[in-house]
């Protein structure tokens, strides 16, 4: 990884703390995204510290906010040249519907269409840094959507369902990559979805989750995946040879795995990519 520049979202703690040290530590340039400034300084001191690298920042990005997703954008291209890896680890799972910035279903909103913004955002210097990799922290969770409601993408009509809407946002995460696999067909991008595993980090404890939810994350804990463990396909996917020789694929402990029917939809991840557009269209 010597002389590449790795981007990596929900940098600060868990899976992407871990990702982003692993890459350091094979020599890459690595940009830690954080909401919080005084925990992503930390985070990036840790960093540096145990990877032995000083070739590690922050960036601050709040992908609840498409005005910070592109000042982020902005700074990022300001500070750097070429991308050759992008990692869009953030995620979430709330159990009370909350809306983002611009007045998206929170959960939809961050874990699916501010890395959408993003992510397109960043298209130009991917395809400029070629061979690039866009890999998008997705879960075995999409396993509990049975299809997006593109009439009802925000559960306005629908009652909220917190594992629902995560799941959904899952599957969205996977045609996302899915549609961007095809739309990069011949730039030298590839994009995979990855499973990192029940994991057991912060994810969901931070006042997200109350009452039964909160109460199974917390009594799973001791189950759980290290993050570290975690965070080992999302490297693979990053440095291995074979994930760079295809494109779009679903991974799980490091091998190609089938997504559901809904996950293949090659018509629902059209749809997505364009419904997307539109919604970041007019909330420019």
């Amino acid at each position: 990884m010597q002389g590449k520049v790795c981007l990596i979202t929900g940098a600060n703690s868990g899976i992407g703390r871990e990702t982003s040290r692993e890459l350091a530590r094979r020599g890459a340039t690595v940009v830690m995204c954080a909401r919080n400034r005084e925990r992503g300084e930390a985070a990036v001191a840790d960093v540096r510290e145990s990877s032995g690298s000083s070739a590690v920042e922050l960036l601050q990005l709040d992908l609840a906010s498409f005005r910070s997703i592109r000042g982020a954008v902005e700074t990022f291209l300001e500070r750097h040249d070429r991308l050759d890896v992008l990692v869009n680890n953030a995620g979430l799972i709330l159990d009370d519907r909350r809306t983002t910035e611009e007045g998206f279903e929170s959960t939809f909103g961050i874990n699916h269409l501010g890395h959408f913004l993003w992510t397109t955002l960043l298209l130009d210097v991917l395809k400029r840094s070629a061979p690039a990799r866009v890999i998008n922290l997705a879960s075995d969770a999409h396993r509990m959507s049975r299809g997006l409601d593109f009439t009802d993408l925000m559960y306005e009509r629908r009652k909220y369902n917190g594992w629902r809407a995560y799941g959904d946002s899952k599957l969205a995460n996977i045609l996302f990559t899915r549609e961007l696999a095809r739309r990069l067909e011949g730039t030298g991008v590839v994009t995979h979805a990855v499973h990192p595993g029940v994991v057991g980090t912060g994810f969901g404890r931070d006042g997200d989750l109350k009452g039964v939810m909160g109460w199974l994350v917390k009594v799973a804990g001791p189950l759980l995946l290290t993050p570290a463990k975690g965070a080992r396909t999302s490297i693979h996917v990053a440095t291995s040879e074979d994930a760079g020789e295809v494109s779009g694929l679903y991974w799980a402990k490091s091998k190609k795995r089938r997504p559901t029917s809904y996950g293949r939809d090659d018509e629902s991840a059209r749809k997505l990519w364009e419904h997307s557009e539109a919604l970041v269209s007019a909330a420019s």
